[in-house]
């Protein structure tokens, strides 16, 4: 069963760049931009990244804490985050549990071939917990503006 709009954010507790892990319990209070991308390092998900930290002091006015996942391992996270200076936390889903948890771990398809890989998506969570929108098959351009403005009205 896909998660929809009003229903609880599964929890989890994963290694991060920052602190070591985070939880997302821990974050209750706070609206959190959980995004799900596929690979550290390759041209969308680098575009992403600088997108969502460009706007970072925009999301910190409005209380509301950036995350990103991959199935990257930490190691790759941490080199990702210097080499562009990311200024939010990285999270690492090796065992892929939270990414199936969000329905973003899913078969794909390129030239014929199937494989397994994480589904571009993002959802904001709301001050309880609550997915509060969700953002499928996410096209990187104008993305990071269009979750902010989803954040200014919460």
């Amino acid at each position: 069963m896909a998660l929809q709009v009003g229903d609880p954010a599964p929890d989890f507790t994963l290694p991060a760049t920052e602190e070591g892990s985070v939880t997302l319990s821990s974050l209750r209070g706070r609206i959190v931009v959980l995004y799900f991308y596929p690979k550290d390092d390759t041209s969308g998900c680098t575009k992403e990244a600088q997108a969502f930290n460009g706007l970072k002091d925009s999301f910190s006015a409005r209380d509301a804490v950036i995350l990103g996942m991959s199935p990257d391992p930490l190691k790759k996270h941490e080199k990702f985050k210097a080499k562009y200076e990311l200024a939010f936390p990285l999270v690492a889903d090796e065992e892929k549990g939270v990414l199936e948890a969000y329905g973003v771990w899913v078969e794909k398809s390129m030239y014929g071939r199937k494989y397994m890989g994480v589904e571009r998506t993002t959802f904001l969570i709301d001050r309880e917990g609550r997915i509060a929108r969700i953002w499928p098959r996410v096209k990187v351009p104008g993305h990071a503006e269009e979750v902010l403005a989803a954040v200014e009205s919460l």
